[in-house]
């Protein structure tokens, strides 16, 4: 439910609510207006309420999958249920994990879930809209209601009482209701000019009494326990009820809030800066007497830092940041150890250094990026004047991470070669294990021999130590590795890491193996095989709120239907991913980007050099080099296509070749797309065996390399240039098939210089057919509900059996079957054909 402050949000659910009665239990909670959010604080409300064991799940650091799980299997106690979370703009991390969480698994139980936020501040970056686009892609959103202002009738009818100008009441406020509802009741004759004058003529009518009842509620976000007003002001707290009269507060459960929280900002905004940071001290200090009764500490960080008092500050945020670190709420973990850090000059050389490492730890995790490399480079410092070796090595290895992830590989390598010759000073560790694994991932990613030597020593040093992070992150690497050198037993490897990883709870690892069998695969174009893991890994990074893995592996299913023809498809994804507003959806939007722009050339569609350009443009502006080859790839081809070799060649011409070597099937790729095109003579040798096949004369062995692993596209384009007729025909016939025009096109031409006739599809026949199948397909039907098989029809229609098997695949797919059996039998029950039997 988006709308403005003030936009009546609050009081619909409340009357929402109330109308309810018996038919379902109430669940309400809120997010608070902290400086830094409460991590899962809504659903530490909610745990409150139901007095179940999520309570105690919260208290034990739980992570958001698991919270998500134990809410609903709650729920599920108690349903039919209706659960309303609000202000969900100042929502945390780890509470929008949860909600993104419930909401997928929502259909399982009976519950109606509400969410309420200003949208007016959510701004395209922010976490909030990258959720709500997602509910809103997934069709489990029953409504979506956005609060209008009121009109000018209802204005008039508020005012009805009063002596203001409804008209111009209507006109001043915008119809907004808690605007209007202020004014009313401010009872002035002018209208005030804003909402905070409004405001401010409210509590002017009150006594002095409940005024300062009121600055001192101001300053605590949300909802104040009427325990804690009292220990702060006892003589004020008399006034409650007239606090509550006026309208200006509300108490329910022994808490008291303001009716909205406009006027809560405005009543503390007004305070006198003094005053307002002696009434956060004070509260402050009534809360530390009940520091046992608090919890999390988040609440005592705020008024810390509002009453300027920097010990407490430091020591709070860091309690409290370390506690939303294991609750899964790394950015606010983030920000909270940078507040401690503005304090932490009292602090011993090692505490300080401590503190640091934990900042750039949780700045790893959300890409806070030179701010986090600062803070290890500071720690580094202390470690060095301290002498302290372990630590020194250690610290090197989180540099390492951290310039890794911001593309600095050169500095990367040289910080862990660095931590290895640091820590090999001294006894073996746990720390001497992750600086290989480290070194590893650095020279794997330059294609150093050295890489596979480095990951198994890591493993070994590993099962010496007992340090399973070592041994299943190794593991992932030498199955990365062995993949990339074209060694598919590496796939046993990268699964045991994944095993390895989950039993030990370690769901980033998990999360990364799972990545990593996909990512390798692809690579390889082993396209099947990546199907055969692509479902459980987007499950499991979604269910762990892996976001980044999770659009990348939806960005390999895109590459995924585009390798297997499957092109509508490939379009429909590669378009969801356009219309996202989500900032760390950019490197999958050049990935949609090229894959639009492909399936445009490949149809002979307009629009496809501006898909390609973006593409080009957006990967410049990202920096990561290994986007470009496959872009680079994607316009050589729509270039040759497009019947442009010059083109052609100065695309190839223009690709970065360090990034091209570290991609060994984009090079081949470009080799072959500029030998198409008149680049001359070629050396095939040590390029992957698909190119190496055709650059070498056999392109029979391409064709079937590429068709055994369910690539149409490919295998036809085997026979591109070779003036063999009846590569040439077969070729034709796959691309056909696909809807491949422009290469159809090309290879039309080829044969008509060989002096072959071959007429056009008829494809005004192809789309008046109620499966969509060509006319050759029909054909092919026919023959199979005869009882042909594959080798026959071919004789009858004297084309290859090759032609023929991805004819009957191209039939299968078009008809939803697994079987030629079940695709003759749907074809006989939709009256395509008559079964043999019939005939």
């Amino acid at each position: 439910m988006p709308g403005e402050a003030g936009g009546g949000k609050s009081s619909l659910l409340r009357h929402f609510c109330a109308g309810i009665g018996e038919q379902a239990a109430v669940l309400r909670s809120a997010c608070d207006a902290l400086f830094t959010p409460r991590p899962l604080g809504p659903l530490a409300e909610l745990a409150e309420e139901i007095r179940s064991g999520l309570a105690v799940g919260l208290g034990a650091g739980a992570d958001p999958f698991d919270v998500a799980g134990m809410l609903l299997r709650e729920l599920k106690q108690i349903a039919p249920v209706v659960v309303v979370i609000e202000d969900m703009h100042w929502a945390d991390e780890a509470t929008l994990d949860v909600v993104r969480l419930l909401a997928r698994r929502i259909e399982a139980v009976p519950v109606l879930l509400v969410l309420s936020f200003r949208d007016d501040q959510v701004d395209r970056t922010q976490p909030l809209r990258v959720v709500v686009g997602e509910l809103a892609e997934s069709g489990r959103v029953l409504a979506r209601l956005r609060m209008p202002g009121l009109s000018g009738t209802a204005v008039a009818t508020l005012a009805g009482a009063t002596d203001l100008d409804p008209a111009e009441l209507h006109r001043r406020t915008a119809g907004n209701p808690f605007f209007v509802t202020e004014v009313i009741a401010a009872g002035t004759e002018n209208i005030p000019m804003s909402v905070r004058d409004a405001v401010l003529a409210r509590a002017a009518r009150l006594s002095a009494s409940a005024r300062d009842l009121l600055d001192t509620a101001a300053v605590v976000p949300g909802e104040a326990e009427t325990w804690l007003l009292a220990e702060v002001d006892p003589a004020a707290v008399g006034s409650l009820d007239e606090c509550v009269g006026s309208g200006m507060l509300m108490v329910s459960d022994g808490r008291a809030r303001f009716r909205h929280e406009i006027a809560r900002l405005v009543i503390e905004e007004s305070l006198a800066p003094g005053r307002r940071a002696a009434l956060h001290h004070q509260v402050l200090s009534v809360l530390e007497k009940d520091r046992a009764g608090i919890g999390d500490p988040t609440r005592l960080v705020h008024h810390a830092e509002a009453a300027g008092d920097g010990a407490a500050v430091l020591r709070y945020a860091s309690e409290a940041a370390r506690i939303a670190a294991d609750l899964g709420a790394h950015r606010e973990a983030a920000r909270l150890y940078s507040r401690a850090l503005a304090h932490a000059d009292r602090l011993t050389g090692q505490e300080r250094a401590d503190l640091l490492e934990r900042y750039a730890e949780e700045g790893y995790l959300t890409a806070v990026g030179p701010e986090t490399m600062a803070a290890l480079r500071e720690a580094l410092a202390i470690h060095r004047e301290r002498g302290d070796v372990l630590a020194e090595g250690r610290t090197l290895r989180l540099l390492a991470r951290h310039l890794g992830q911001n593309g600095r590989l050169d500095e990367s390598l040289a910080a862990d070669l660095e931590a290895v010759a640091v820590l090999e000073q001294i006894a073996p560790s746990d720390e001497l294990a992750l600086s290989y694994v480290n070194l590893a991932a650095d020279y794997g990613l330059r294609h150093d021999p050295r890489a596979r030597d480095s990951a198994l020593t890591a493993i070994s040093l590993g099962e010496q130590l007992s340090c399973a992070e070592a041994v299943y992150a190794g593991l992932n690497l030498v199955g990365c590795i062995e993949i990339l050198l074209g060694d598919l037993t590496g796939v046993a490897s990268l699964e045991r890491s994944r095993d390895l990883a989950e039993q030990h709870s370690d769901y980033l690892q998990a999360g990364l193996a799972h990545l990593n069998l996909c990512w390798m695969l692809a690579l390889r174009r082993e396209w099947q095989l990546v199907d055969r893991y692509l479902g459980p890994a987007i499950a499991f990074c979604r269910d762990h709120g892996q976001e980044l893995s999770l659009r990348q592996l939806q960005s390999f299913q895109m590459e995924s239907y585009l390798a297997h023809g499957s092109w509508d498809e490939a379009t429909a994804a590669a378009e969801v991913f356009l219309a996202s507003t989500d900032p760390s959806s950019a490197v999958a939007r050049c990935t949609a980007l090229t894959v639009l722009g492909t399936v445009r050339a490949r149809h002979g569609h307009a629009g496809r050099w501006t898909a390609l350009d973006e593409a080009r443009d957006l990967a410049g502006q990202l920096g990561y080099k290994n986007l470009l080859p496959p872009i680079s790839v994607a316009r050589a081809e729509a270039a040759w296509l497009d019947g442009r070799h010059a083109a052609v060649l100065a695309e190839i011409e223009g690709t970065d070749p360090v990034a091209v070597q570290l991609d060994p099937f984009a090079a081949g790729d470009l080799m072959c797309w500029g030998w198409r095109a008149g680049a001359g003579d070629v050396d095939p040798g040590g390029l992957p065996d698909p190119y190496r096949l055709l650059l070498s004369g056999d392109r029979s062995g391409a064709e079937r390399w590429w068709q055994d692993r369910g690539q149409p596209y490919q295998a036809a384009l085997a026979w591109a240039g070779s003036g063999d007729a009846e590569g040439l025909r077969h070729s034709l016939e796959l691309l056909r098939t696909l809807s491949a025009r422009a290469a159809s096109t090309i290879m039309v031409k080829e044969l008509r210089e060989l002096g072959e006739s071959y007429g056009r599809p008829t494809r005004a026949a192809t789309s008046a057919h109620p499966a969509g199948l060509t006319v050759r397909e029909v054909d092919v039907l026919s023959l199979l509900a005869a009882g042909l098989r594959n080798a026959e029809i071919a004789d009858q229609l004297v084309v290859s059996p090759r032609t023929i098997d991805h004819h009957v695949s191209s039939i299968m797919r078009k008809l939803g079957a697994q079987s030629r059996g079940e695709a003759v039998a749907t074809a006989v029950r939709l009256g395509l054909v008559q079964s043999a039997s019939l005939a």
